[in-house]
């Protein structure tokens, strides 16, 4: 069974601006209320290691696996609770050039595993407002007051 989530947001600054602040890891803790530290390459195959923060509620550490990076398109990770198969979440950020200098975030997560149906919609829920969190966050910093 898998459950998806998504999120979109337009923000009035260029793809690279957005890529910028996205792959900024040790800016996280100035500007993120969702994705509080993030450490880690920003290559296929590396190990990050992230504490989360669920808006009103749990806080968490995962160290999920990169598995995609197209600058300025597409950044991709794969983490598990405790083994794989049990509770997976594939995190996924896309961005897209809208408007003039503007660009349209997808902040997505398709959770997978055999926990996802006790679980899942309690964390999707929390999930879902961090990401929103996240994207007025994001949208903030680079846009301004």
């Amino acid at each position: 069974m898998a459950k998806v989530i998504e999120t979109r947001i337009t923000i009035q600054a260029p793809l690279s601006q957005v890529w910028a602040a996205l792959t900024d890891f040790g800016a996280y803790p100035q500007w993120n209320p969702f994705i509080r530290r993030a450490a880690g390459e920003v290559r296929p195959g590396a190990r990050l290691k992230m504490h989360l923060q669920i808006p009103d509620g749990l806080a968490m550490k995962i160290r999920p696996r990169v598995l995609t990076v197209i600058p300025e398109e597409e950044l991709r990770w794969l983490g598990s609770l405790l083994v794989p198969g049990l509770f997976d979440g594939e995190h996924c950020f896309l961005l897209k050039a809208v408007e003039k200098g503007s660009a349209l975030l997808v902040q997505q997560e398709t959770f997978r595993g055999i926990l996802v149906p006790f679980f899942g919609g309690m964390i999707s829920r929390g999930a879902l407002r961090g990401f929103e969190a996240m994207n007025r966050a994001l949208k903030q910093r680079l846009e301004g007051a």
